[in-house]
């Protein structure tokens, strides 16, 4: 009896998703653990595994299918006790000895000459040609390569195994893709125009990455009541511990960046205002007891937010390394489940970008995110006296059914004396 193979739910808010990929063809043998599809998400592109041994006796949903719903019966696996069952190409077609009733014998040759079992086998080119399906490459490179033609044959992978990832390609950054946390599309089902008639266009089917984002942000700003507090820190005494302790940190190759002692500040902001660090429940409010920061991380065609646990009790160089690890699972499109879920709060830094300043949008369910420019070197009040200082905009957005005006300008503030006295984030 054939095995149903059903679309998995890969988060546990997952309901439907993109079957971005077949690693394998109709008539593939296959055992448990191998990779059998690439299954795209909301938030990153995963493998499915095969749980059971047997051959592909049919793929039920193609490859680029959007919005398959969780459940969905995507392709059948003949169990291992009757993979000989499953007809090959070679396989002589069984049509050929039809019972003649008639005095027409010598028609009878001309008959199978086109097998009608090759009309249900359809896929058979590709059983023994999958095209880049030999090559070992991530998803996230994968998707890449065919987007901008390029021949992952003469690529040698540096992951694990020789596997191709992202870094490979020779890209030129991470953040080199034009999305970014504060741009959300338009997506509302209605009111969407056509381009303008006569302009050249070129029209790009949206991924369930992009969708997905476009759909939470548009309901995060037309259903949670936000406002905005902007708090101007003089960067220079962070920027001055962040040198001291890279190069004290040197020997270990750890390199503490802006962003890393930002995350810690958060928290430690948080830990000192509790009450900023909240949900709004309906008729009920969620009041959390840690702080688990979701770090905006652009990637190729989209933004992820991976999470970094408990930053409170977590040190510089442990907020360093995890932070660098989470970026680089996201780049290269290993994000798990694990790694996105939950979050208390967000921060999303543009000032790599030279940013002056920036509103973001709430990430839904969070009531708070704070957004970092660029520091900007300005005219400043230094010990009693006018000096130029390296100064940032930090901008936060409050979900106001949750938090009111004075604990959002408490929390402000406790921010920014964190970062302008940072050897508080050292304690």
């Amino acid at each position: 009896m054939a095995i149903e193979l059903m679309m998995p739910a890969l988060s546990p808010t997952m309901e439907k998703g993109t079957l971005a990929k077949w690693l394998v063809a109709e008539g593939d043998l296959v055992k448990a653990g191998d990779l059998i599809a690439e299954i795209e998400t909301d938030k990153a592109t995963m493998e499915y595994e095969a749980v059971d041994e047997g051959r592909i006796a049919k793929l039920v949903v193609a490859e680029g299918t959007d919005d398959v719903a969780v459940g969905t019966v995507i392709a059948l696996l003949a169990g291992a006790d009757e993979a000989q069952a499953v007809p090959a190409p070679s396989a002589p077609p069984p049509a050929l000895s039809p019972t003649p009733t008639d005095a027409a014998p010598p028609v009878a040759p001309a008959a199978p000459m086109p097998p009608p079992q090759l009309t249900d086998c359809a896929p058979a080119p590709s059983l023994r040609q999958p095209p880049a399906d030999r090559i070992k490459v991530s998803p996230l490179a994968a998707r890449i390569a065919n987007a901008k033609g390029i021949d992952l044959s003469a690529i040698a992978g540096t992951g694990p195994n020789g596997r191709i990832v992202r870094g490979d390609l020779g890209l030129s950054s991470l953040l080199a893709a034009p999305a970014t946390p504060s741009m959300a599309a338009p997506t509302a089902i209605t009111g969407i125009a056509p381009p303008p008639a006569g302009v050249p266009v070129e029209t790009v089917k949206l991924s369930s990455m992009r969708k997905t984002i476009a759909r939470r942000l548009s309901e995060s700003k037309q259903t949670v009541p936000h406002f905005y507090l902007t708090a101007r820190c003089n960067l220079d005494p962070l920027l001055a511990l962040r040198g001291t302790l890279n190069t004290t940190l040197a020997p270990s190759g750890l390199k503490l960046s802006v962003n890393d002692l930002l995350i810690k500040a958060l928290a430690l902001a948080l830990h000192e205002v509790p009450d900023a660090n909240v949900q709004f429940g309906g008729d009920v409010l969620h009041r959390f007891a840690r702080v688990d920061v979701s770090m905006a991380v652009a990637i190729d065609g989209g933004l992820v937010t991976p999470v970094l646990r408990d930053v409170g009790s977590l040190s510089l160089s442990a907020i360093a390394t995890q932070s660098k690890a989470l970026a680089a699972k996201a780049r290269d499109g290993r994000l798990t489940p694990g790694d996105y879920e939950g979050g208390t709060v967000s921060l999303s830094n543009l000032g790599m970008f030279g940013i002056d300043e920036m509103f973001p949008v709430i990430n839904p369910p969070q009531a708070l995110i704070l957004g970092a420019a660029a520091g900007i070197e300005q005219p400043w009040k230094v010990d009693g006296e006018i000096k130029l200082a390296t100064v940032m905009a930090a901008t936060a957005s409050f979900d106001h059914r949750a938090i009111d005006g004075s604990v959002a300008a408490e929390f402000m503030r406790a921010f920014r004396e964190l970062v302008e006295t940072p050897l508080q984030l050292l304690i």
